[in-house]
């Protein structure tokens, strides 16, 4: 049996608890306390699917990880892993053939992320957002859940800072033709 995270076990059995492979980096230690909910509460907005939201973001912690040295030198690990989970997760949903739907969602997950744990669940908000494309359901996610700059998010999705603020006028104005922004 194995515990703790994900790409950072520890036996449970057999050698005591001793950990496996490579101790780990006290700085990563950092960075995963500090983001790890973060991004999973983001990518569970974007996604609309907490549980691969949950899978996504462990499995690109895990690639971190394994190139931490290169990882924490550039000057956004947080947005290099979003980018890695959304890899992973178009993937996984090309693979499953499906759209995210919000009946998967768990509205829960705003009581527990830093992030979110002020924030009532506003299941007309949740519902807005599963109606928009997944490019804009991210950078609205990531502007106003994760308060990131645009420069910041158009380093994580890949994509020039006007393409983000298209996208992002382009949220915008559906969520306001359903009269929820103010």
């Amino acid at each position: 049996m194995r515990t703790a995270h994900r790409g950072l076990t520890r036996a449970a059995h057999g050698n005591g608890g001793r950990h496996i492979g490579r101790a780990t980096d006290p700085t990563f230690e950092r960075f995963w306390h500090q983001e790890r909910e973060r991004l999973r509460g983001a990518l569970t907005f974007t996604l609309d699917d907490a549980d691969l939201a949950a899978e996504v973001v462990d499995e690109a912690m895990t690639r971190a990880y394994a190139r931490w040295r290169s990882v924490a030198r550039l000057n956004d690990p947080a947005g290099w892993v979003f980018h890695v989970a959304m890899n992973i997760a178009r993937s996984a949903l090309r693979k499953r053939r499906l759209r995210p739907t919000f009946d998967q969602t768990d509205p829960q997950v705003l009581e527990r992320g830093p992030a979110t744990k002020d924030i009532p669940p506003d299941l007309d908000l949740w519902a807005a957002l599963r109606d928009l494309p997944i490019a804009q359901r991210e950078v609205v996610v990531l502007r106003f859940h994760l308060d990131w700059a645009l420069e910041r998010i158009a380093t994580a999705v890949d994509a020039p800072v006007g393409t983000v603020k298209s996208r992002l006028h382009r949220a915008l104005d559906t969520l306001q033709q359903k009269e929820l922004t103010r």
